[in-house]
């Protein structure tokens, strides 16, 4: 996947990520362009910060001034105008974010879409174009329509990945003209818990070296200090799957390897995105803090590999 413009020279470990400023987040992606850094996430018409030096961050307003029209008709019950979960890309030229519109707890949900020729607010080519529905789901479905991913395969192909709950997480196959859902393509179910209520969502799918890796959110976010969030990964030599983890057991059966479930301060670590650049890469995510009565805020860490290339945290 691709999460920004093409640049060179940056190494990510190198990076003072020390974050300051306005950190409330929840749900984050990340995404560069020029000099600067931006953070998409969940909040009032997807909310945006910036930074100019990943540590210093400040609030960018939002996308979207109200809920989108087309979204009524396949969410009624939302009246907030809060949206979820929003995912950013730069593929052929144009930035592609994807986001969520649902109700806690319901899977009457959407994935919408809209992009931009640029994600600096003070370009004078910053206009941000709703490209409307993508997929969506209702409660006779077995599957939820939030938590958007895009990843495009080694081969150049872009697929959608997604889930919460219910029957886990997905991923469609799409058109590369609309980025929406070809035309009869098959939904995929690429992780599962197998158990209910089914504590698993918020796929996010990177390739580095030969493997597809899947990031998935177990347990429960959204309590404050009392989330259980944590982060596993799993791997496969295809995007398809199946994805296995460190010990080989498939992630349709509730195999994941645990990455970071927290700590004394930082609860319910969730939620995230994989940032690479060369060699170097980021993991991006919230987690809710103990010493501000549990306020989800954004964390940005060095994300590490092993000699068997599998993601590690220092």
């Amino acid at each position: 996947m691709f999460n920004s413009k093409p640049f060179e020279g940056i190494n990510f470990y190198e990076i003072d990520w020390d974050l300051k400023g306005q950190l409330w987040a929840h749900d984050p992606v990340i995404s560069r362009e020029g000099d600067c850094w931006y953070v998409f996430h969940t909040g009032r018409g997807v909310q945006i910060k910036s930074s100019k030096d990943g540590s210093n961050w400040k609030a960018e307003g939002s996308i979207f001034e109200s809920l989108p029209e087309w979204s009524k008709e396949y969410v009624p019950e939302k009246e907030e105008d809060s949206l979820w979960a929003p995912d950013i890309s730069y593929y052929n030229g144009m930035y592609y974010l994807y986001y969520s519109v649902s109700t806690f707890g319901k899977n009457t949900s959407a994935i919408g879409l809209v992009t931009n020729k640029t994600i600096d607010p003070n370009h004078p080519d910053y206009e941000w174009k709703d490209e409307g529905h993508v997929i969506h789901s209702t409660a006779d479905d077995n599957f939820n329509a939030i938590d958007p991913n895009l990843i495009v395969d080694h081969q150049g192909q872009a697929w959608l990945n997604f889930g919460s709950f219910w029957s886990g997480n997905k991923l469609i196959k799409l058109d590369s003209e609309t980025m929406k859902p070809q035309e009869g393509a098959e939904l995929l179910s690429i992780s599962s818990r197998q158990e209910e209520p089914n504590t698993i969502e918020a796929p996010f799918i990177v390739y580095r070296n030969g493997y597809y890796y899947q990031f998935v959110s177990f347990d429960f976010c959204c309590r404050g200090v009392d989330s259980t969030y944590n982060i596993v990964v799993g791997r496969s030599k295809e995007i398809v799957g199946p994805y296995v983890d460190k010990d080989g057991v498939s992630m349709m059966e509730g195999g994941g390897t645990l990455l970071d479930a927290g700590d004394e301060r930082w609860n319910g670590p969730g939620h995230c995105a994989v940032y690479l650049s060369g060699d170097s890469s980021i993991l991006v995510n919230h987690a809710y803090d103990a010493l501000e009565e549990g306020k989800p805020t954004l964390q940005i860490r060095p994300l590490y590999w092993d000699d068997e290339q599998w993601p590690y945290l220092k």
